[in-house]
């Protein structure tokens, strides 16, 4: 645990530098795309020394100056397989995007799907030796969360404080500075595996650059997608990507559940490409053009060319109704739409007071999604694109681009962390280790 506690505050320290130096490289690395972003940061003079600690400090504001995207290479389910190919991609998105802002970055911080994420509900009180709230008492309160031993060769990703009670006063935010007897904390902890942080990271380090954070792609594209209420409200970001689906449940502004389905837009392709014996390419292409997943009386009559180049000329010439694609579509995004279903009821979603659900991602743009979802999601269901970030160009605000900008946002304004604050040494080692989970039914 301590050496996890040090790797993310040397991290934090990078992201710091990199932010003095007033330029960092976003990237977000996909099954189907890796999208880098390079950001330019408002002059030295803005940062204060405790801009390290996230939303209880001052924002910094950036715009985009360069952007690219790349076809991804080597990755599967959101998790890098081949490492020389992903290597390759990264570098080839990594160079577009510099020489678009015609600047050197040396500093990166990147997010990641799929790595089975898990979430843990922590909470932590100690009693206050004068009274005022402290920074040392927010670092003793959060260690003394009782740590669930959630397995070798898995990492701590995030570690969060959602929410401060100070006496019988709960749903704090920041109570530093305040006065009262015992102070208690409720974390959220998530982990992946860290197989798949570690070979990102080799990936990112062959690539000559430096990490300067992570962050969980679900947990970034709810950052991007959920308009400010819904955050506060209670809200699940839905990120349908092309290996994987990423799940985040918010509420008060925290991300306090997050699981991902290793299922999406790619094993829609995948179906068309059996269904109709296609090329992945040619299939990729007839689902962006003509695919949907609601079939109306003209989708009998519709007939799409499939075209091909095999030199069998009937084989080369045959059409297939709209309303058949549809058939080959709808099942698998059905299958993929019940699985999150499953996920949202395991943790609990229905007993937060709203229960908005926002689809984003680039395989949220199957026309007729939205309808299907709220059919067998049960709530109120949009589709989310990301918030308009300063320079961006209009090719990245789309859904796909969800991630990408949750991570600039992210990367500008991170929330606190438990290692932004200094925990006293002896709560290093493991203590007692007692799984916490679905908590939240019981506390919100």
């Amino acid at each position: 645990m301590k050496e996890l506690y040090e790797s993310q505050r040397a991290m934090r320290n990078m992201r710091q530098a990199a932010m003095q130096r007033g330029v960092i490289a976003i990237l977000d690395v996909g099954t189907s795309k890796i999208a880098c972003l390079v950001l330019r940061f408002d002059g030295p003079e803005r940062f204060r020394d405790n801009d390290g600690v996230g939303s209880m400090a001052g924002q910094s504001s950036f715009r985009v100056i360069g952007a690219a995207t790349t076809r991804s290479r080597g990755v599967r389910f959101g998790e890098v397989e081949a490492m020389s190919e992903a290597e390759r991609a990264i570098r080839t998105a990594l160079q577009a995007a510099q020489k678009m802002a015609n600047v050197r970055v040396d500093h990166v911080i990147a997010c990641l799907s799929g790595a089975r994420p898990r979430s843990y509900g922590l909470d932590g009180a100690i009693d206050l030796q004068g009274g005022l709230v402290t920074e040392g008492d927010i670092g003793r309160v959060l260690a003394a969360c009782e740590v669930p031993d959630y397995g070798d060769g898995r990492q701590v990703l995030h570690a969060q404080p959602v929410n401060f009670a100070l006496d019988n006063r709960t749903g704090m935010s920041d109570p530093r500075g305040q006065i009262g007897q015992r102070l208690s904390t409720d974390m959220h902890l998530l982990t992946v595996e860290a197989s798949a942080i570690q070979n990102l990271l080799y990936c990112i380090n062959r690539c000559d650059l430096e990490l300067a954070g992570l962050a969980s792609s679900a947990y970034v594209s709810g950052i991007s997608a959920l308009v400010e209420d819904e955050q506060e409200l209670g809200a699940a970001c839905i990120d349908l990507g092309g290996g994987s689906t990423g799940i985040s449940v918010f509420i008060k502004k925290h991300m306090i559940y997050s699981d991902s389905v290793r299922m999406g837009g790619d094993l829609v392709t995948s179906d068309i490409s059996m269904g109709l014996s296609v090329p992945m390419a040619t299939a990729e292409r007839i689902k962006t053009f003509y695919g949907g997943v609601v079939a109306t009386g003209m989708d009998d009559r519709e007939m799409i060319k499939i075209g091909g180049d095999t030199g069998d000329w009937e084989h080369d010439r045959r059409t297939v109704s709209r309303a058949e694609l549809i058939g080959i579509i709808r099942p698998r995004v059905e299958e993929i739409l019940e699985e999150v279903r499953t996920r949202l009821d395991a943790a609990g979603f229905e007993h937060l007071p709203s229960q908005q659900i926002v689809l984003t991602g680039g395989a949220s743009q199957i026309p007729g999604l939205d309808g299907l979802a709220s059919k067998i999601l049960g709530q109120q269901v949009r589709l989310g694109r990301p918030l308009r970030v300063h320079g961006l160009p209009q090719a990245a605000t789309g859904p796909a681009f969800a991630g990408a900008v949750g991570l600039s946002l992210f990367a500008a304004n991170p929330q606190d962390e438990w290692w932004d604050f200094e925990i006293p040494a002896e709560k290093y080692p493991a203590r007692s280790l007692k799984r916490a989970v679905k908590w939240f039914k019981d506390n919100w």
